[in-house]
């Protein structure tokens, strides 16, 4: 973070409402769910905003795999799918304050990451704290987020869709 004049950090920019969720998971539907660090309860797929609001959303679901899982979704032996399904949800009480003033919801756009079975996953430690696969009935089950549970019942229509 820059520091201002004076000595204090510059404000962090607001988050841009728009935002990728990235459902990865091996060729037997085995999903990866992430804990997050703030919120220990939350298990949830890739999700991360776009840095500018100019970026694609393929671009940032390359970026968000990487920050987030250490997944490079370019490798050879992985499939990023675009879903071509948004979904628009109303933001999280406690996370609105990371948006301008006056933003109350998000729009997500869906995708789906292959990885080979076995794929090494290094977490960013602010951000995530745990990781497991799940089979992807039972990570439906186990995500904390509608729209997320409601993307990993929608896996199997979209496996081999590239």
């Amino acid at each position: 973070m820059a520091a201002e004049p004076g000595g204090g950090a510059a404000p962090r920019p607001f988050k841009i409402p728009e935002s990728v969720l990235v459902v990865i998971h091996t060729a037997a539907l085995d999903v990866l769910l992430i804990r997050r660090a703030d919120a220990p309860e939350f298990w949830q797929s890739v999700t991360g905003s776009k840095d500018v609001p100019e970026e694609d959303f393929r671009a940032t679901a390359v970026r968000e795999v990487w920050e987030e899982t250490g997944i490079d979704a370019q490798a050879p032996g992985c499939i990023l799918c675009d879903w071509h399904l948004e979904n628009v949800y109303s933001i999280y009480p406690q996370w609105l304050h990371r948006y301008a003033p006056g933003v109350r919801e998000n729009t997500e756009h869906l995708f789906s990451l292959e990885v080979p079975a076995g794929t090494p996953v290094t977490l960013h430690p602010r951000e995530h704290v745990a990781w497991r696969w799940l089979p992807w009935r039972e990570a439906a089950d186990a995500c904390y987020s509608p729209s997320n549970a409601e993307a990993c019942l929608l896996l199997p229509r979209f496996v081999g869709a590239g």
